[in-house]
């Protein structure tokens, strides 16, 4: 008979994840995507980069006008031409089929560009899919005004978080050559202006590519929303419209499968749009505080607003080390990132609505007026912690996820060693002792670090044992951890660099993990009620 040892070694060793941010569900540091921080632009890539980003940034600083298209609810005429002609419509469209050619780093960067500008242009831009090399070209021109812009339709009435209970319908020709589409699709942005659209029908959901052209394909008046007000949302309507079957993307059946797939890796998107929404915002903060005097001094100088702009600061270099980490990943071929995407997702639209309230908390009265530009901003935040995932819903998907892949070693375990569930504490102690874990060093910070994943690892094994699926609602901790590791990695990466911001980075980092440490983790222990199973000295 395999002793414990054998099996749990011979176990890991074909099961362990590379996704650190499912690893810790179980106590362990899978490091291979988190250290050291990626670096993935070759020189051609950077000088490539450093050439777009100038052009991009003029663009929007002298051309769009964010006030204006928030007024007329439409990203003016010219922008979009110019926004055509810049070949924002295919940055990652291979360049032999007419795109730009950017790889995920390189496309983060400037989709952070236009965040901090003008969130309703990312829409715009953020919805125009790419989905199949017969319409790449047109796609990637964006020409002839409407007619190559393209849309997402998933969303409809009934059907919003839980995509699975779509009621629009696809039914094969007896020929097999075509579907039949009726329907309707609700809250679609470029709705009104899209020529081809990624579909999502039933029965057994398919994706499909759909264009105008097909006919019975209309849609209803742009929506008056809140905010992202440049973006066109509308209703969009299928009425018997015969789609060839060359034109399902995937499998018939497997439009899950590409929804999660085209939602994963648009995630890091808006992480990086919205840390340069955060930086345009912290900049009119510090600005402000620079210049203003209140009771003889300028108020800057006052340990409130500094603990609120060091508080922003740290917040947006969170979010900008998560966007570069999870590109960074993809560029280097991961396939494992679904719950990184995720994480940073939630951190992303939490992070920056806090910096943009604590914004005009910190210019007062100014920021409060139209003028100041602040109050369109936190309009066209709120629906970032809706859409591409509502938060609460992508908590459970990463707390979700998290315990199943825990979950399913220590049941795998179980049957191996033929032990009955009420032993189950005891190997997962045993499993603890022979995790691979990473090399604790002497600095605080990943001491901190290290000691919380395996606490967490801990709790979690505990929790599935003695609460099965009823403890999927507490991701938080998970969330914490990812950006405890991220910002440790890149500030890691900056002071073996030598770079001018290392000293400012690793004091970010020791406080972002002080605070994480001290506050989150233990408050969410406390929360679930597990002080019996954990000893918290290390805190102190």
């Amino acid at each position: 008979m395999m002793s414990v040892y054998k099996i749990i070694s011979y176990y890991f060793s074909l099961q362990e994840s590379k996704s650190f941010a499912l690893s810790i569900f179980r106590g362990q540091v899978a490091t291979a995507q988190v250290f050291p921080y990626p670096s993935v632009l070759n020189d051609e890539q950077e000088e490539f980069l450093r050439e777009l980003v100038g052009p991009c940034s003029k663009f929007f600083e002298e051309v769009n006008d964010p006030a204006k298209n928030d007024a007329l609810e439409k990203v003016e005429d010219h922008t979009m031409e110019g926004l055509k002609e810049m070949g924002a419509f295919g940055l990652q469209v291979p360049a032999e089929l007419g795109g730009v050619g950017l790889t995920n780093t390189q496309y983060a960067r400037l989709v952070e560009i236009v965040g901090s500008h003008d969130l309703g242009v990312g829409i715009t831009l953020g919805a125009h899919q790419s989905s199949k090399e017969k319409y790449l070209p047109k796609l990637a021109s964006g020409t002839k005004s409407s007619e190559h812009i393209a849309a997402y339709c998933l969303t409809e009435p009934t059907s919003g978080s839980d995509a699975a209970s779509i009621r629009t319908t696809a039914v094969p020709s007896p020929c097999g050559q075509y579907f039949t589409l009726n329907g309707g699709k609700l809250w679609i942005s470029n709705g009104g202006l899209a020529e081809i659209f990624t579909v999502f029908m039933k029965d057994k959901i398919t994706a499909f590519i759909v264009e105008r052209s097909f006919g019975g394909v209309t849609n209803g008046p742009p929506e008056k929303k809140m905010g992202i007000k440049a973006s066109n949302t509308a209703e969009v309507y299928f009425d018997n419209v015969r789609v060839p079957a060359d034109c399902v993307l995937g499998e018939v059946g497997g439009g899950f499968k590409v929804a999660m797939n085209i939602l994963n890796n648009g995630r890091f998107g808006m992480a990086a749009a919205l840390s340069g929404t955060m930086k345009g915002v912290i900049a009119k903060a510090v600005d402000h505080a620079a210049n203003r005097t209140q009771f003889g001094n300028k108020i800057h100088t006052y340990g409130v607003i500094q603990e609120k702009l060091a508080r922003m600061v740290m917040l947006q270099y969170v979010t900008e080390s998560m966007a570069y980490m999870i590109s960074g990943n993809m560029d280097s071929g991961a396939t494992e990132f679904q719950n990184e995407a995720a994480i940073s997702k939630i951190f992303a639209s939490e992070a920056a609505w806090t910096v943009t309230d604590e914004c005009i908390q910190v210019l007062g009265g100014m920021g409060f007026m139209k003028d100041t530009g602040v109050e369109r901003v936190m309009r066209d935040l709120r629906i970032f912690r809706i859409f591409e995932g509502a938060n609460d819903i992508l908590r459970l998907f990463v707390a979700l996820n998290g315990f199943q892949n825990a979950g399913i070693q220590l049941k795998s375990l179980q049957k191996a060693l033929k032990n009955p569930l009420g032993n189950a504490s005891l190997l997962a102690g045993e499993i603890t002792k022979r995790a691979k874990r990473l090399h604790i060093t002497c600095k605080t910070p990943f001491l901190f670090t290290v000691k919380a994943i395996e606490q967490f690892g801990t709790v979690v094994e505990e929790l599935l044992i003695k609460h099965g699926k009823k403890i999927i609602e507490w991701p938080t901790v998970a969330i914490d951890l990812y950006a405890m590791v991220v910002v440790l990695s890149r500030a890691s990466r900056s002071l073996s660099q030598g770079l001018p911001s290392a000293q400012h980075e690793k004091m970010m980092c020791e406080t972002w993990c002080t605070e994480v440490r001290c506050t989150e983790i233990q408050s969410t222990a406390q929360i679930l009620q597990i002080h019996s199973y954990l000893d918290f000295t290390f805190y102190v």
